[in-house]
């Protein structure tokens, strides 16, 4: 696999994060178990539990997940997951990072398939997240149609089983949908 550039999907992503007002943070967001405050949370968590699984690391507290608690957001939290963002696009710059297994929080998995996750979870939030501030979001082809082959194995009827929780229920949409509209209905998520 040729090494993803998640360096614009980041870049996105932060400039999302630090607009995120404080008087938004107990908003609604796509992701119906999270408000803003516990997605962004998640999104810091999870650029930490992916770094750590580019560089093979084994990340303190990843163990439970990528859940998200916007009581655990501190002062300067937009600086510290803006940084954790930056880290994470560099971590999978390296051609290491893609070779033999790694773990991300509790999830073992090929590097290569970290990867995919991790720029999934990047372009799949940054949308959740400019939609609960009612911003316009663009994602790079190359990262949506990254994302759609990571995903449609697990959207078909005969994979249902292993999608567990983490995608919701796989929505129609129409056969000319835009590629991010399709891959945002294949995690449960109507655009």
């Amino acid at each position: 696999m040729d090494p993803l550039d998640l360096g614009p999907a980041t870049t996105t992503l932060r400039a999302l994060v630090a607009s995120v007002p404080d008087d938004r943070l107990t908003a609604s967001t796509p992701c119906t178990e999270y408000s803003v405050g516990d997605l962004v949370d998640h999104i810091g968590g999870l650029a930490v539990a992916f770094t750590g699984a580019a560089r093979k690391e084994q990340v303190p507290g990843s163990e439970q997940g990528g859940t998200g608690d916007a009581s655990r957001l501190e002062p300067g939290w937009r600086d510290r997951i803006d940084r954790s963002l930056v880290e994470l696009a560099e971590a999978w710059r390296d051609p290491a990072a893609y070779e033999g297994e790694t773990v991300a929080g509790p999830v073992e998995m090929s590097g290569a398939e970290a990867a995919a996750v991790a720029l999934n979870e990047v372009v799949v939030h940054g949308w959740d997240l400019a939609t609960a501030l009612e911003r316009p979001y663009a994602a790079r082809d190359e990262d949506v149609a990254a994302c759609l082959a990571f995903a449609e194995p697990f959207s078909t009827p005969e994979a249902a089983e292993f999608r567990g929780d983490a995608f919701g229920t796989v929505l129609p949409v129409a056969a000319d949908a835009q590629p991010l509209v399709r891959l945002l209905a294949l995690l449960g998520r109507r655009a």
